[in-house]
């Protein structure tokens, strides 16, 4: 897509947006015909404005005016200066408050659109399936949901309705130099078009380049903060605090420097432009008055200075939204790649907020996995579970239990084979609400900067906890006792990660979880690996203790962990074999 050009990504960001931020863009656009109007008669004006200072007796006998005249009931010259004056006010007050009302609707339109924006990439990436979130870095969607949301807000979608609105008052303007002298107005126009055409040229492959390079180094830096930041006991024990520090210069440097070589290119014109029509007006003035004499140039010079003095500007803040527009080539595609991502075929379906039955069995035929369809996790895979199993799964280190497990859970999807619960399929279809029934425990728990009553109820909102049962399941996972202890017990913010707790009662906090969840299969992941045999054990028979209607599969490295579990698999490359914790010992 980075070669796709900056207009046709434009309209595919525009089919990004909903009826009702396209429908308030089109109503800005008649906010901004209005504007130009609004210029238009504004600078109209000043010609009258400029001729009663002058000599009001010429424009007291001006045909056009006798309405004006007859209805003020005006006598002598003189007295059209005041009227003139008020129209000539009126007219200027109109426009910048024409102009005030369209910059607050775009800039509120455009913020508007840039928040929908975000949400959709957020909830499209949050809805995209387990393996495409194992083979992303995090950062760079981190970076493209926030960093670059922002930049298309403030390089898309803000310099697409100032260069559009540039355009409307360009034209306006031109119109006004046309009414006034043709001549002078296509000068001016080709000139200034011709300078900044040719500086379009010049400067569009540096802005480009500019813009990969900050799309780049964008996520660079935010992965090389997450990773100094993430690893941060590590960093301090191994003294790696200059090495992050460089890593983030060399980026950070790389990222300002092109950034800022845009902004030269965006706003530098500007000065030159300033200086060429000052001189250009000078000149003009000159020639003017050595050939039609000082009193009948004023007006129309003062008129041109007006509109020159309005043109200019316009044409920079136009030329400035193309600069901004095209050095967020790539943060453009970046984000768009995110909109385009697909959802699921259960989003928005009313059937998936129904789960599948499970009464009696889960069933595993003939399942192989690979993740490039090259090397084998594991090969023929036949297991049956019951409704109500306790099943234990070992092996060596990379054996693909885990992987297995995540195949059961419809987190990731067989590369042959077929899954059945209850003799329905599992698939892509319906994954979403098999995994209404589970409950998981992975060896790391994520745990939220928040309180341990939230992180029990991990995804509900504050108000609607339970907070009985979070009590319940806290006494079960056995942590009650130490939530007591805390300083604000159920209310205590236990840190980023959980920091602030212990690798035993982090886990205790991931099973009380789970339970909270109260689902029919609960998968345990190495999830008491940290737990002393005593807390552990009681750990295992308060999960024992939950009901024949509990299914539940633990990958465990000791063995102490699977004494009560009706079956123990083996798992290895080549498929899995039945074994009794009494061979294991």
């Amino acid at each position: 897509m980075n070669r796709v050009s900056t207009i046709k990504l434009t309209k595919l960001l525009w089919g990004s947006l909903g009826r009702r931020r396209q429908g308030q863009f089109y109503i800005l656009l008649l906010l901004m015909f209005l504007s130009a109007f609004a210029e238009v008669v504004s600078l109209s004006a000043i010609l009258p404005f400029l001729g009663v200072l002058i000599s009001p007796e010429i424009f007291f006998n001006e045909p056009l005016v006798q309405p004006l005249i007859e209805l003020l009931e005006i006598s002598k010259p003189e007295d059209l200066m005041l009227p003139i004056t008020l129209l000539f006010s009126l007219s200027a007050l109109f426009s910048g408050m024409v102009k005030l009302l369209t910059l607050y609707v775009s800039t509120r339109v455009a913020f508007a659109s840039g928040a929908d924006l975000g949400v959709n990439m957020y909830k499209r990436t949050l809805f995209q399936p387990y393996l495409v979130h194992v083979e992303r870095n995090s950062s760079e969607i981190i970076n493209g949901v926030v960093t670059k949301t922002n930049t298309m807000i403030n390089s898309i979608l803000i310099p697409a309705t100032m260069l559009i609105n540039s355009m409307f008052i360009t034209i306006a303007i031109l119109s006004v130099l046309i009414w006034m002298d043709p001549i002078i107005a296509f000068i001016t126009f080709s000139s200034f078009g011709l300078i900044y055409l040719v500086i379009i040229l010049f400067t569009k492959n540096n802005l480009t380049t500019n813009s990969w390079r900050i799309s780049k180094e964008s996520d660079k830096v935010l992965k090389i903060l997450q990773e100094g930041l993430g690893g941060i006991r590590d960093v301090i024990i191994n003294g790696s605090q200059n090495f992050y520090c460089n890593l983030f210069f060399v980026s950070d440097k790389s990222l300002k420097k092109a950034q800022g070589d845009n902004v030269f290119i965006s706003l530098s014109p500007r000065y030159a432009m300033e200086s060429l029509g000052i001189i250009f007006i000078a000149l003009l003035s000159y020639n003017m008055i050595v050939s039609n004499g000082i009193e009948s140039s004023i007006p129309l010079l003062g008129a041109l200075a007006l509109a020159a003095q309005r043109l200019l500007p316009v044409i920079q803040q136009g030329y400035g939204a193309f600069s901004a527009i095209k050095g967020a080539h790539s943060s453009l595609v970046d984000s768009l790649n995110l909109l385009n991502q697909p959802l699921p075929i259960h989003y928005d379906n009313k059937k998936s907020l129904e789960s599948l039955l499970f009464s009696h069995q889960i069933i595993l035929s003939n399942i192989d996995f690979s993740y490039d369809k090259k090397t084998y996790i594991f090969q023929n895979i036949d297991l049956v579970i019951n409704k109500g199993d306790r099943i234990g799964f070992i092996g060596t280190t990379g054996s693909g239990k885990s992987t297995l497990i995540d195949v059961i859970m419809g987190l990731l999807v067989q590369t042959r084979g077929l899954i059945t619960v209850d003799g329905v399929i599992i698939d892509s279809s319906n994954a979403h609400q098999w995994q209404k029934h589970i409950s998981h425990v992975p060896q790391n728990i994520f745990l939220s900067d928040k309180t341990i009553e939230e992180n029990i109820a991990f995804g509900i909102d504050v108000n609607k906890i339970d907070c009985a049962k979070v009590r319940d399941v806290a006494h079960k996972a056995k942590i009650h006792d130490v939530i007591e202890k805390m300083p604000k017990n159920y209310k205590t913010i236990i840190g980023e990660h959980g920091l602030k707790l212990s690798g035993g009662q982090r886990q205790r906090l991931g099973i009380a979880r789970a339970l909270y969840r109260g689902t029919d299969v609960l998968v345990l992941d190495e999830a008491t690996s940290a737990l002393d045999n005593e807390t552990e054990s009681s750990v295992m028979n308060a999960i024992n203790n939950l009901g024949d209607e509990l299914t539940v599969l633990i990958i465990a490295h000791r063995v102490t962990t699977l004494k009560k579990c009706d079956k123990v698999f083996r798992v290895s490359s080549e498929g899995i074999e039945e074994c009794s914790v009494s061979e294991l010992t």
